[in-house]
């Protein structure tokens, strides 16, 4: 049977808030287990469980508060979390959100690939699905199916020629998330940049951490990793969305055009039915 995981060893990271624009500093550090994910404003001295109950915002990134104080954009730090295996993290900032880094999962995976995994007294628990739920807003759609391992199906359609129709079915492993999904960076709109600047978002936004789409096509084709990178993302976003669910879901994850608040909404759906899933452990 499979034992809880934590970091091996503390490890510290700098860089620029994604829509803050700010520098911060992160630490990542091991955790005693059973205590989860959980975020810490070292600035403010407060708390958060990463968990799905703690969203409080969806829009462009997934959102956790508690006691007034936020974390946002958690999705790719917590896909790195889940992608590989790791139950129990301290994740220390001192400001806002985690810096964004390359703009994927990879630069936190290899975070923890060198800090080291450390087993923990206590088996790994997950929770599996026993019936579908499903969850839909304005033609998009997200469900979790039964299934005996973690899997992604997700379809995207962007009226753009850039990125157009993209689908892709995933197993989630270690192995596959670290070659598949892990690299693919986050992407946005240059004719919207402009507006999110005067709501304050994406100040820390670059051609180095952001594909930017624009009227011809992709800016930065050469910060590329996959011909499907878009899609690809949207599968790192989704299962950093369902770590919140707090254990290993045993399930598949269908999304159609889904984003953080359809994610979010699926797991409070899942939550709310005690009927719809179990806990077990892990074999």
């Amino acid at each position: 049977m499979p034992l809880r995981q934590t970091l091996a060893r503390e490890i510290r990271v700098s860089g620029i808030a994604l829509h803050a624009g700010a520098a911060v500093t992160m630490t990542l550090a091991p955790a005693p287990a059973g205590s989860g994910v959980v975020f810490r404003r070292s600035d403010l001295n407060i708390d958060i469980p990463a968990r799905y109950d703690m969203v409080s915002e969806t829009r462009l990134g997934t959102v956790i508060a508690k006691d007034g104080a936020t974390i946002k954009v958690v999705e790719h730090l917590m896909a790195a979390v889940a992608g590989a295996g790791l139950d129990d993290l301290l994740v220390t900032l001192d400001g806002p959100e985690p810096p964004i880094l390359d703009g994927d999962a990879l630069s936190y995976l290899v975070l923890i690939e060198q800090a080291g995994l450390k087993a923990l007294g206590a088996p790994r628990q997950a929770i599996r699905v026993l019936k579908t739920v499903s969850v839909e807003q304005n033609g998009a759609s997200a469900s979790l199916s039964p299934a005996q391992t973690s899997e992604y199906d997700f379809e995207i359609d962007f009226p753009t020629p850039a990125i157009g129709r993209q689908t892709l079915s995933f197993t989630l492993t270690p192995e596959s998330f670290r070659a598949q999904i892990a690299p693919a960076r986050t992407f946005g709109f240059l004719a919207e940049l402009e507006g999110l600047h005067k709501m304050n978002l994406a100040k820390g936004a670059s051609l180095e951490n952001t594909l930017a789409i624009g009227e011809e096509g992709v800016v930065n084709r050469e910060r590329l990793r996959f011909s499907d990178e878009f899609v690809r993302h949207k599968i790192l976003d989704a299962i950093g969305d369902m770590a919140l669910a707090g254990a290993p879901l045993l399930a598949r994850f269908r999304g159609v055009k889904s984003g953080h608040g359809l994610n979010n909404a699926l797991l409070r759906a899942l939550f709310s039915d005690p009927k719809s899933y179990e806990k077990v452990m892990l074999p």
